[in-house]
């Protein structure tokens, strides 16, 4: 078997001209790999820009990526007699990427909110039945509303 790994745009050719012949996911410490079979070749999947075995944590995650990314359905072997849970990916651990992807959504949600407000405010302003206010009688408003301030203030000896 070959050392050399093949890559994700080539398998994408191969799966589209029908000639992956098998695939197989292999149970690695830490992870799984997949390993796909064409003419006489078996390579595993490589990862972009290095030619080392693609590692997926989850098996499932694994079985996804096969299935969405490169189209392949059938998996001819599942062997995880190398698998082990206890040696995780080196450099994986990213303990911030949980806080990040709170804010993350925190602002998705934030700019969905606005965004139907906005909404909302441009429906009413539409609206022919929307009472307008001048700015002379909000100015107005507010010079009676802050003179009565004023007024209770002194009242009690707050100013």
């Amino acid at each position: 078997m070959s050392t050399h790994t093949i890559d994700t745009a080539t398998v994408k050719r191969l799966v589209e001209a029908r000639a992956i012949h098998g695939a197989a996911i292999i149970g690695q410490p830490g992870g799984w790999s997949v390993l796909l079979k064409y003419g006489m070749e078996e390579r595993p999947l490589g990862i972009q820009r290095a030619d080392r075995p693609r590692l997926w944590r989850s098996l499932d995650t694994c079985v996804d990526y096969l299935k969405e990314e490169l189209h392949i359905g059938r998996v001819d072997l599942l062997d995880a007699t190398g698998y082990s849970a206890q040696n995780p990916l080196p450099g994986k651990s990213r303990p911030d990427a949980a806080e990040r992807m709170r804010k993350a959504f925190a602002a998705s949600y934030h700019d969905h909110w606005f965004r139907e407000q906005v909404e909302i405010a441009l429906k009413e302003a539409d609206d022919p039945a929307t009472e307008w206010v001048s700015h002379e009688e909000v100015e107005a408003m507010f010079v009676q509303r802050r003179s009565a301030l004023r007024a209770r203030s002194t009242a009690t000896g707050a100013e």
